[in-house]
């Protein structure tokens, strides 16, 4: 029998949470001071009111029986395919393919939307957790509906194209199932056939003739992939890394201060937000805010170390893993070590849906450390 008890609701996860949700606030702030001083206002306020929102979604999903949300997993699944299916079709177009689904076309309105992609991260933890709650995953059958599950809307994300989406969905469903209790044969097999099929992508990707590369990724994205590999000065790519390691490298130690940064980084406010921190508070911030972002993997780790059931188990594994492949993919970009994918930096980066899904995600986590089994001492 379990128990969910508010004296285990952990203050400190959600104060770090919190804190670096409000410190984005103010580095969305400063970053479009910087690099669009027209809409500072309008992203600074609407940044906090998403947050807002977000903190309501984040105790609502704490304070809900995770048992009882997961009860609905069919639907949750259903609805993340739905969404992703129609944002394919009445998607809005802005400088990248549709991704959003908006409310208006025009003035307040159309800022006000949602990205299924982002959605897709937690509907797909709630879903394979469930599915897999009292399942064997080492039987082949439920192994391939857990690997179609997430095929699909992995194939779906990419259609819009979201390689980064696609990439943490993807990892997420792989971080489940495995911590499901895949048994390791299943993973030696998996490796057998990844490793030669990367080397053939990567021989295929330097081809001036693509084989199959091309049907699986857009000319963008391939461009973007072939620039990390071969770097070109030239290219939109180079410029984009080049402006946001001069801005981390200027701010040095302790950095410029707040609205002092100078270097114009492109998509400041989102992408290379990091870089933003870097040039304003130095080396010293670059490391507080990555300290406090592996403070809360941590305490997502430790809850999924602790959660009373398999069930909490795979959902705090699957929120840790989400956040800590978000934080080292967008700060990876920042700092030239990966290709650019476009990856925000969770409760920092602008943006409504990336912060209330990795707030919702934490939501969850809390229900999960709530949660204890009951004693038999215990009426």
């Amino acid at each position: 029998m379990l128990k969910r008890s508010l004296a285990s609701f952990d203050i400190l996860l959600a104060l770090a949470v919190c804190g670096l949700c409000v410190f984005g606030i103010i580095m969305v702030g400063s970053a479009t001071n910087i690099n669009d001083p027209a809409t500072t206002s309008t992203m600074y306020d609407m940044q906090k009111v998403w947050f807002a929102i977000g903190l309501v979604l984040m105790l609502a999903a704490a304070l809900i029986d995770y048992h009882f949300i997961c009860g609905f997993y069919i639907i949750i699944y259903l609805v993340n395919i739905i969404l992703l299916v129609l944002v394919l079709f009445v998607g809005a177009e802005g400088d990248d393919p549709s991704r959003w689904i908006r409310f208006g076309t025009t003035g307040l309105a159309a800022r006000f939307g949602i990205q299924p992609s982002e959605f897709s991260k937690v509907f797909m933890i709630l879903f394979l957790s469930k599915f897999l709650e009292k399942r064997n995953v080492n039987k082949v059958l439920v192994l391939l509906c857990a690997i179609i599950s997430v095929a699909l809307p992995v194939a779906l994300i990419q259609m819009q194209p979201s390689l980064s989406a696609m990439m943490i969905v993807a990892f997420i469903g792989i971080l489940i199932i495995y911590e499901a209790g895949l048994h390791y044969r299943y993973v030696v097999i998996a490796l057998l056939l990844v490793a030669p099929a990367a080397v053939f992508l990567y021989i295929d990707l330097n081809k001036a003739q693509h084989i199959i590369v091309d049907k699986i990724l857009s000319d963008y994205q391939i461009t973007r992939i072939l620039d990390f590999f071969n770097p070109d000065e030239s290219t939109a790519t180079a410029f984009h890394l080049q402006r946001s390691i001069s801005a981390i490298g200027s701010g040095m130690l302790r950095g410029k201060g707040l609205y002092n940064g100078i270097v114009a980084v492109p998509a400041a406010y989102t992408d290379f937000i990091f870089a933003v921190i870097g040039e304003e508070f130095g080396f010293v911030g670059c490391i507080t805010v990555m300290a406090v972002m592996l403070f809360i993997i941590f305490k997502c780790v430790v809850t999924a170390y602790k959660a009373p059931d398999l069930l909490g188990k795979l959902i705090a594994a699957g929120v840790a893993g989400m956040i800590a492949f978000q934080t080292f993919a967008h700060i990876g970009v920042d700092i030239g070590l990966l290709p650019n994918t476009g990856v925000p930096l969770p409760f920092i980066s602008y943006g409504g849906s990336s912060m209330w899904i990795n707030m919702v995600s934490v939501g969850l986590v809390l229900n999960v450390a709530m949660t204890k089994q009951k004693s038999i001492f215990e009426v």
